[in-house]
């Protein structure tokens, strides 16, 4: 079963991918607190524009997201010869540079 935050009108569960959604759509932080409303203003403002922005492609899409998300967990080794056995470009070096150094 999941881990839950609550205040008196809210209560989110902490687990899963889509927990930081439901929390800022609480806003909620992941430890019950407020999110201030500036910050929650500047979020939606950005999302919603990047919500707009012209897609370039699934595949596209999809390695930037494994990247991303894959350097958390791999070491850089590892995330680049996933990335060439599932049909993807390796790692580049802009994406070293930022990762994993």
């Amino acid at each position: 079963m999941g881990e839950y935050i609550s205040n008196s009108f809210f209560i989110v569960d902490v687990t899963g991918p889509d927990s930081i959604d439901k929390a800022i759509q609480a806003g909620l932080d992941l430890d019950g607190s407020p999110i201030p409303s500036e910050m929650l203003s500047l979020y939606r403002e950005v999302m919603d524009k990047e919500n707009a922005r012209q897609r370039s492609g699934v595949k596209k899409s999809m390695r930037n997201r494994i990247v991303k998300t894959g350097s958390k967990h791999f070491e850089q080794d590892t995330l680049n010869s996933r990335l060439i056995k599932a049909g993807w470009d390796g790692l580049k070096t802009k994406e070293i540079d930022f990762f994993y150094n």
